[in-house]
């Protein structure tokens, strides 16, 4: 099903460079645009994961540099049977966490620092969990190619302006310059959006079973949310298109609304709650 979504959002964004060539120069920029569109979507499948880990300044660390937290990732990825992912601690106030690879076996878990010093062990067992659970759908895959896609698509959208179009081709001149420029990263934001929020409630249910403990997520999203909104991520806020793979929205500038791709962090939370309770004098394993 994650191979299907992967290939459908991957052809509906194609779909948008197509467009937006055809607005900028016509044919030959329906051509161009297949081609840049090709090319991002295969360098996206093999080195996306690496590109949005250079963005953030991730560090890899193993059992020498984090213990605690790199014996926390392989113990809850053994419950979840997962091959053990690569671990990295992004260094950034807020609190939050990521995770990234095309699949299971090329995995990595990311954490910031803002989120190391700001939570429980427990609570950051629930956010391991979460973000393990992405791992196990096969999110990573959808969501790295669309933030690199989606990136492109509004690196596209600017250009046209910047750039001035090819106007003896473009066939409705300065009008569909300015349509690129607004409607191109509007639609990829909404491709954005129907990916992301049904996915964080599935991986929110997959780190209360992984886990063992619903409230544990709860807990952590309630600090996280909350320190998210009055801590700036500078790296998000300059690439907007990546704020879907966090945990809690990584945005609190002007990008915050339009790149809303996450679930309210209320209504999360409660839906956790009603987990914990429903399981209520159940042994967990």
């Amino acid at each position: 099903m994650n191979v299907f979504r992967t290939g459908l959002l991957a052809a509906a964004l194609t779909g948008l460079f197509l467009c937006a060539g055809f607005l900028i120069g016509g044919g030959p920029g329906v051509l161009i645009a297949f081609c840049f569109a090709a090319m991002t979507s295969l360098w996206a499948y093999w080195n996306s994961d690496k590109a949005l880990l250079s963005i953030y300044g991730a560090r890899q660390v193993d059992r020498s540099d984090a213990p605690d937290l790199v014996y926390l990732v392989s113990k809850l990825a053994a419950k979840a049977g997962l091959p053990m992912p690569r671990v990295f601690i992004v260094e950034d106030p807020q609190p939050n966490a990521f995770a990234t690879g095309r699949d299971p076996q090329h995995a990595a878990i990311c954490v910031t620092s803002g989120l190391l010093g700001r939570v429980s062990n427990e609570e950051l067992a629930g956010v391991v969990a979460h973000e393990l659970g992405h791992v196990k759908h096969g999110d990573t895959l959808t969501t790295t190619i669309t933030a690199t896609v989606a990136g492109a698509i509004s690196m596209l959208a600017n250009f046209s302006w910047s750039l001035g179009g090819d106007r003896r081709n473009n066939p409705v001149g300065i009008a569909g310059m300015l349509l690129v420029m607004l409607l191109a990263p509007v639609s990829a934001m909404l491709a954005q959006m129907a990916v992301s929020r049904s996915r964080e409630f599935e991986a929110d249910r997959a780190a209360a079973e992984i886990s063992g403990r619903p409230l544990w997520l709860a807990s952590a999203l309630a600090h996280i949310g909350y320190a998210a909104k009055a801590i700036d991520n500078e790296e998000a806020e300059q690439h907007p298109a990546t704020a879907h793979m966090f945990i809690v929205n990584a945005l609190r500038g002007r990008m915050s609304g339009l790149f809303a791709s996450h679930p309210s962090t209320e209504e999360r939370i409660a839906r956790l709650r009603a987990m914990a309770g429903s399981a209520a004098g159940m042994p967990w394993a």
